[in-house]
């Protein structure tokens, strides 16, 4: 893909308005983005995609002044493999909805859980999945929507979309590259993923699998977490779980990874501030 963003660094961003923004509205949200150092935010629109034009234009416009990296996360009802075909077809128009605005305001790319095993096994789910994003791409097209569509590194065993599905998947299709979600990955091994080597293998393999433009154009989801056997169970702050953020940043600046990493901890405008600082160490 043409890719209209180029990036010279990590950058660091909350996922959503940053939480002392309170009931204030994107303007406020970007002032105390600005003023903490950080870099941008990623548009939760966790229970549908609701932004009226009047604010699309303000964030357009303040985004621009600031030059704030945007992401946006498509909301959680998507499951792309439903047994229902009109639950089906309106998960691919939420994910074509995100794609509209966050094209509008100039975000470089969407995330969305893609969907769900079902009972179903690993290739059908990817079958059906690649099927539907040959959908949602010809849409996105003829809108001249020009992003980043990434399906998401998933917290639990029957969520489809572990890391492998998830780089197959992008190599079919040249508008689509991986979401890596660190703490869903270490979530869903029950502890794994969470070594500087481990670390590692996963840019080897983003590298080797899709190569450089993978790590120059990275989106990723960073996060305390809680889990167990079945996976995720829900997210802490960093400092209160055993996610081992420290050497992950390590790799990441090692590998020279640019783009984006949002944090998704509680308390994501402190854990973003503690991820930015402790990488400007290194």
């Amino acid at each position: 893909m043409q890719n209209i963003f180029k990036f010279d660094k990590l950058n660091f961003l909350t996922a959503g308005m940053p939480l002392r923004t309170g009931k204030g509205s994107y303007p406020e949200a970007f002032d105390i983005i600005e003023e903490m150092g950080l870099d941008g935010l990623e548009l939760e629109f966790v229970h549908g995609v609701r932004m009226n034009p009047e604010t699309r234009e303000k964030v357009k416009t303040i985004r621009a002044e600031k030059n704030l990296v945007l992401t946006a996360h498509a909301p959680f009802y998507i499951n792309l493999n439903s047994k229902e075909e009109d639950k089906v077809e309106a998960s691919a128009a939420r994910i074509v909805e995100t794609a509209a605005v966050a094209g509008e305001v100039g975000a470089f790319s969407i995330t969305f859980h893609a969907a769900y095993y079902m009972g179903k096994d690993k290739d059908t789910v990817f079958n059906q999945v690649k099927t539907q994003i040959v959908n949602i791409n010809k849409i996105i097209a003829k809108e001249n929507i020009n992003l980043w569509i990434r399906p998401e590194t998933t917290g639990k065993p029957t969520q489809w979309g572990d890391l492998d599905e998830i780089i197959n998947l992008s190599k079919e299709f040249e508008n689509v590259l991986p979401c890596i979600d660190f703490s869903h990955l270490h979530a869903r091994s029950a502890g794994e993923y969470n070594t500087y080597n481990e670390f590692s293998q996963i840019f080897e393999k983003l590298g080797k699998k899709l190569g450089d433009y993978a790590i120059n154009n990275f989106h990723g989801h960073l996060a305390g977490i809680d889990y167990g056997a079945k996976g995720e169970k829900k997210h802490l702050n960093l400092e209160e779980s055993d996610m081992n953020y420290k050497d992950l940043l390590k790799v990441m600046k090692e590998f020279g990874v640019k783009g984006a990493l949002v944090c998704e901890s509680p308390n994501i405008e402190n854990d973003a501030a503690l991820l930015k600082q402790y990488y400007q160490t290194l």
